[in-house]
């Protein structure tokens, strides 16, 4: 029983291995990014500060499950 939760926590925190490493490529560096992708449609869509918002908030869920799923397999292996 105890394999199958440790499968669950390695699928968990592969996932989050995973997407901390896209959403943080994502991020705004100096060239703006998410939202210099959309560079002419930046002045006339007020859109990027919530898709910044919202990528920040998955970035900082993940860095949490990380270090969950982490501290988890230091006990149970």
């Amino acid at each position: 029983m105890g394999s199958v939760w440790l499968n669950i926590i390695f699928g968990i925190h592969i996932v989050a291995c995973i997407g901390i490493i896209l959403f943080i490529l994502l991020h705004a560096g100096r060239g703006g990014g998410v939202s210099g992708l959309f560079s002419g449609m930046v002045e006339t869509f007020d859109g990027a500060g919530l898709v910044e918002k919202n990528l920040d908030r998955i970035t900082v869920i993940l860095g949490v499950a990380f270090a969950v799923t982490t501290i988890l397999m230091f006990i149970f292996l």
